[in-house]
């Protein structure tokens, strides 16, 4: 039996709630072992906890109120006009519609290369992206794909549920590293030797080495859990697509065509290029594995929405043209 974009749509949710849990309970590890072995109290641990709490919440609100102005500003992307764009806002227009939410405001990536994006703090404060290059190459169908799936990433809060995620693991990355380099330099060495010579006792030293061994490695699983929940989230995104446009093979056929453009879009960075449509930083794709890529590979996208229509999955020399249009 099919799966259904329900059961897909569910799955992807638990699984993005649960990496975040990790990343969480990664901070406070890191928090607690810190604190811990660097005043050998419980005072020190809730200190700590503390310190991260306050940075995490200053960061989150800077991004909150002004990452989609910087966003867009990074991607050099204009207000697009209905005069030009006839058939883009018609899309966005149909498909808000169907979503539910308000008219995001629309602008143009002038750059041939096929890809979009999402950003916006919630759907009242939302913006799309979309290159000429997109709209030039695909159909209405295909369009409405691609426009649905960024949709359902306002819809679903995504940009803000990627903030939090990139607010938590620059706290454990920003913390690890002050704590690291004040170690170096003596700071916290001196302090805990203090302490044992106090009668801090081995436990202290002990959770000492393991802030230091947690301090080193937290930042890069912390990132890894990040790129997971990144692809998680695309995952989600599509199945979403398809109950806005109750059409996969228009999704599916966009899917095919971008994962055959050869352009670079020239406007991306490491820090955005999560929140287009397909990553748009193509050395890198080239190069990545599973754990380390920001988005799926475009054959699982497709293979998980042929799994909506109980069809047979396609192989990577299946890729382009994965169908033509109905």
């Amino acid at each position: 039996m099919a799966a259904s974009f329900y059961s897909q749509a569910a799955a992807n949710r638990r699984n993005s709630f649960v990496l975040v849990v990790v990343i969480v309970a990664l901070l406070a590890a890191l928090g607690a072992a810190i604190g811990y072995g660097t005043t050998g109290a419980v005072e020190g641990t809730i200190g700590w906890l503390g310190i991260f709490g306050i940075v995490a919440i200053a960061s989150s609100l800077l991004g909150y109120f002004s990452g989609d102005q910087v966003v867009l500003a990074a991607s050099r992307a204009r207000p697009a006009s209905e005069a030009e764009a006839g058939q883009l806002f018609n899309v966005v227009r149909e498909l808000t519609l169907a979503a539910g939410i308000p008219m995001p405001k629309v602008y143009l990536i002038e750059d041939t290369a096929l890809n979009a994006f999402a950003t916006g703090r919630d759907p009242a404060h939302a913006s799309i992206a979309v290159t000429t290059g997109l709209l030039e190459r695909l159909d209405r169908e295909e369009l409405q794909g691609v426009i649905g799936h960024e949709l359902s990433h306002v819809r679903n809060y995504d940009i803000r549920y990627a903030m939090l995620v990139g607010v938590l693991v620059g706290t454990v990355a920003l913390v690890a590293d002050v704590f690291l380099r004040m170690t170096f330099w003596g700071g916290f060495g001196r302090r805990s030797s203090s302490n044992e010579r106090g009668g801090g006792g081995g436990l202290q030293a002990l959770i000492f080495v393991l802030a230091i061994v947690l301090a080193i490695l937290a930042p890069f699983f912390a990132r890894l859990v990040q790129l997971a929940v990144s692809r998680q989230r695309e995952y989600l995104a599509d199945a979403s697509s398809v109950e806005l446009t109750r059409n996969p093979y228009g999704l599916e056929r966009a899917l095919a065509t971008i994962a055959d453009d050869t352009e670079v879009l020239e406007v991306a960075n490491r820090a955005t290029q999560h929140l287009y449509f397909r990553n748009p930083i193509r050395r890198f794709e080239e190069r990545s594995k599973g754990l380390f890529s920001t988005h799926p590979p475009i054959v699982e996208r497709i293979n998980r929405l042929r799994t909506l229509t109980g069809e047979a999955p396609i192989g990577t020399a299946g890729l382009p043209g994965a169908r033509s249009a109905d």
